[in-house]
């Protein structure tokens, strides 16, 4: 009898402390950051695409190691901007045998 008191006792805590998903929806507008992005990222992938088009065999050892600087910069904002979801080796085994588990 404990034991089905003590279930329930969970059971309502866990239940009250859930989020609603009715109060979480707001009816603002999409903010515009969101719509930059793909530009900004064009701008960019642009940007690279002229500097790999540049002949470097004149420019300086200086002028070359800004350009490398350059490059690496926006290949970060780039990684920055395409987000994406990355999983762990552990999370993926995780995962498989979670399925196998269950199926």
């Amino acid at each position: 009898m404990k034991k089905i008191v003590l279930c329930l006792m969970a059971t309502f805590l866990s239940l009250t402390f859930l989020p609603l998903q009715s109060n979480a929806a707001t009816t603002a507008a999409p903010s515009s950051l969101v719509n930059s992005k793909p530009a900004e990222a064009k701008t960019l992938v642009l940007r690279l695409n002229e500097i790999n088009a540049m002949d470097k065999s004149k420019l300086k050892s200086a002028d070359k190691k800004n350009l490398r600087k350059e490059v690496s910069s926006i290949r970060h904002k780039l990684r920055d901007i395409g987000g994406g979801v990355y999983l762990s080796a552990g999370a993926l085994i995780l995962i498989v045998i979670l399925l196998i588990v269950l199926l």
